[in-house]
């Protein structure tokens, strides 16, 4: 729990509109029944789920709910998580604004903040972040800044009050396009190229929805600093962090709660260590450059 909002064990029947998205025929099996099975097949959205939460938040029954939100068809397989446990997770939980997980904890052991983590496996993705976040008149520190495990998110995996959504959808989109008239067209060309995923785990994805994931936490320390917001326990993905991730975790949130630059200098040093016995030395010689923030920012 974050924001300290009040907590009660008494669960209380809400309006929850949770939308599973699918693009294919094949994905069907994978859906949950608990939520609503929508179509997403035949679109090729630049902003992928961030376009989907625009166009459910113009439908008349989402501005009647008291949560809405969506969810990949890879839920079930990413959380641990059947709809039915979420939705029984949520109403034991209410009050809140907004309520998020990460299906990767091993990131928040591993990297001081999402935006770090996007480097490994999206080609030059921290300069592009940079420039994207100050065309947008952004604090750009916040890429080298020190986050808290509790603001580690993944997969857009968000369900919230429409006050919530009416706050976050424009400022994204103000986002978005400030950098795209602020940038130079070539740097647009390779945001909107599809250089962001060399792997092909995302196939056809641009920068964007890479770096619109990872934009929650800068919202939540500024124009949603008022939301209460809930992040919601994984405990099948927390069954694979072994005793080195818990504890390197836990380092590095010490660190951000009491603005240690020598405990974050020991996370650093036991995280490279494990990283070097776990990745290789090719890997570390490749990425430990990008990921190591000698001087890091406490937000």
């Amino acid at each position: 729990m974050t924001r300290n909002a009040r907590r009660s064990k008494n669960k209380i029947k809400r309006k929850i509109l949770v939308s599973q998205i699918f693009y294919s025929k094949d994905q069907i099996p994978a859906l949950d029944k608990n939520f609503i099975h929508y179509d997403n097949s035949g679109r090729d959205d630049v902003l992928r789920e961030f376009s989907v939460f625009e166009r459910l938040e113009r439908l008349p029954a989402q501005k009647k709910s008291e949560l809405w939100g969506a969810v990949s068809w890879r839920f079930t397989e990413k959380t641990g998580l059947t709809g039915e446990k979420f939705l029984s997770l949520v109403e034991a939980e209410p009050g809140f604004d907004l309520y998020y997980c990460n299906p990767f904890p091993e990131h928040e052991a591993l990297y001081i903040n999402g935006w770090q983590q996007g480097t490994v496996s999206h080609p030059a993705f921290i300069e592009l972040c940079a420039h994207v976040l100050k065309a947008a008149e952004l604090n750009i520190d916040e890429i080298k800044s020190v986050q808290s495990s509790n603001y580690f998110s993944a997969c857009n995996y968000f369900l919230a009050s429409p006050n919530f959504w009416g706050l976050y959808l424009p400022w994204v989109k103000s986002i978005i396009s400030k950098a795209r008239s602020g940038l130079p067209e070539a740097m647009v060309k390779v945001l909107d190229s599809r250089l962001s995923d060399p792997t092909s785990q995302h196939p056809g994805a641009t920068y964007w929805p890479f770096i619109v994931e990872r934009l929650l936490p800068q919202f939540l320390h500024g124009p949603g600093r008022d939301l209460k917001i809930c992040k919601v326990a994984l405990p099948a993905t927390e069954a694979r962090m072994n005793v080195h991730l818990q504890r390197l975790r836990e380092m590095k949130d010490v660190a951000h709660r009491t603005r240690s630059i020598w405990m974050y200098s020991c996370w650093l040093n036991y995280r490279n260590i494990y990283l070097l016995q776990n990745f290789g030395k090719v890997w570390c010689r490749r990425y430990l450059p990008m990921i190591s923030v000698a001087e890091p920012e406490f937000w």
